[in-house]
């Protein structure tokens, strides 16, 4: 904690990821960063951060003192204990083996014999091969793989792409990407369930080390760190494959023609166009004369009573129908408490804009009664389907609905966002940083 103490700052390094650290609206995201920011608040520290263009570069800013803690979703090595120490695990994943669908699925390590395989470099699944080479050289000898210096989202576009035919990766990384290369698929596990935990330099005294330890005992314990987890990974495989690949072409084929009008009208609402986006994308795959049998009509797919609200004459204008979506949507976020704050606040709005408000309130007051948390999307998600039945629906002011509808629509509008939040973040030279500049150059300094 010494050279913590002397600035008052913690210096983490990561790498940008989905889920692990990117760019976003408000600057920088991810569950990594987060759960870092949360740390360093709590400690009350500046927080330092630097981007690592590769894995590589994380374990040699670790080998040479330039970073506190490496805050990148890495797997606590056995292999590795003697050069790094590590903190409690805050997440578990098992090592798999993926494939490209439509090609014949492997069962086992025999059937990727003389076939294109890769794993990142300076992964713990290049040690792991290594290691099950030693335990079983009869089988492993006859595998051969290459071990690039990339992250596991470009190994599995080489997959898909079919530049490689196989590549070794862990299952929430497989989870947190699927969306973006959907013909990518688990074929078998190549190993039992591992750790995952931050990373310190050898170097490090138990001072940090227990800090940071006490720290995620306490979040685990409050709930924070479930809050978190559900943040990033609570609305993980709602995209199949299907719909998936969908989104990707309508992103390119359809959103270029909508998207300054969101943006537009986002920005006059204070609101993330990508959101809006994403709700558009769920309400009508961005049709603009899209109509349902209930009179819905379109691009984000208004009724007439809410067309009237926002004084919009042709719901099948598209800057129409998106500044009435945008607006109403404003509109009803206005409605939910102050206190709650983002992201619930939206995923909330986002369940009331589908199902009505009043079904919302609902809602919460189950699941305030059964003694969950009214503001968090988490616990009223759960009770949101207990509108269908008549004994709970009996108890409510606004009776039935179909409750299980918004659930999905919510968790579709986040998994969209997520993806359109990663295309489209802010790409800088600074983002991937040399080794030589890891004692300057800081990407983001956080009071």
């Amino acid at each position: 904690m010494d050279k913590i103490n002397k600035h008052s700052t913690l210096h983490i390094i990561t790498r940008n990821a989905p889920a692990v650290y990117y760019e976003g609206r408000e600057g920088p995201a991810g569950f990594e960063y987060d759960l870092a920011k949360m740390f360093a608040e709590d400690a009350g520290l500046k927080l330092d951060v630097k981007v690592a263009a590769t894995r590589s570069q994380i374990l040699s800013a670790l080998d040479n003192d330039y970073t506190n803690i490496a805050t990148a979703s890495m797997v606590a090595s056995d292999t590795r204990a003697d050069r790094y120490k590590y903190s409690s695990s805050y997440m578990e994943t098992t090592p798999i083996v993926v494939y490209r669908y439509g090609s014949v699925r492997p069962r086992d390590i025999s059937d990727i014999i003389d076939k294109r395989i890769a794993v990142v470099s300076d992964s713990y699944h290049a040690e792991e091969l290594n290691n099950l080479r030693n335990e079983n050289p009869d089988l492993m000898n006859a595998l051969q793989w290459e071990a690039l210096d990339v992250e596991t989202i470009d190994l599995m576009k080489m997959v898909q792409d079919k530049e490689i035919d196989y590549a070794i990766i862990t299952s929430n990384e497989l989870d947190i990407h699927q969306a973006y290369y959907p013909r990518v698929k688990k074929a078998f596990e190549i190993g039992e369930a591992q750790q995952i935990s931050w990373y310190f330099p050898a170097s490090t005294d138990h001072t940090l080390i227990n800090k940071v330890n006490n720290f995620l005992s306490r979040i685990e314990e409050d709930g924070r760190l479930i809050n978190l987890k559900e943040r990033y990974f609570g609305h993980l495989g709602q995209l199949n494959y299907v719909g998936a690949r969908t989104f990707i072409r309508h992103i390119n084929s359809r959103l270029p023609k909508y998207e300054e009008t969101f943006k537009e009208f986002a920005e006059e609402q204070d609101i993330d166009w990508r959101l809006m986006a994403s709700m558009g994308y769920q309400e009508s795959h961005w049709r603009p004369r899209a109509t349902s049998p209930t009179g819905v009509r379109g691009l984000m797919m208004l009724t007439r009573i809410t067309a009237k609200e926002m004084n919009i004459k042709n719901r099948l204008d598209p800057e129409q129908s998106i500044k009435g979506g945008v607006r109403y949507f404003s509109k009803i976020r206005a409605r939910i408490p102050k206190r709650i704050a983002e992201p619930d606040r939206s995923w909330l709005a986002l369940a009331a804009y589908n199902v009505g408000y009043g079904h919302l309130d609902d809602a919460r007051i189950l699941t305030e009664k059964a003694g969950k948390d009214p503001d968090k999307w988490m616990d009223v998600k759960e009770f949101l389907p207990l509108l269908q039945k008549k004994k709970y629906y009996k108890q409510t002011r606004y009776g039935y609905a179909r409750g299980n509808e918004p659930v999905i629509y919510v968790q579709n509008i986040r998994r969209y966002y997520d993806v359109l939040s990663w295309m489209t973040q802010p790409q800088t030279s600074e983002q991937a940083i040399a080794q030589t500049d890891f004692q300057e150059g800081l990407i983001k300094t956080i009071e």
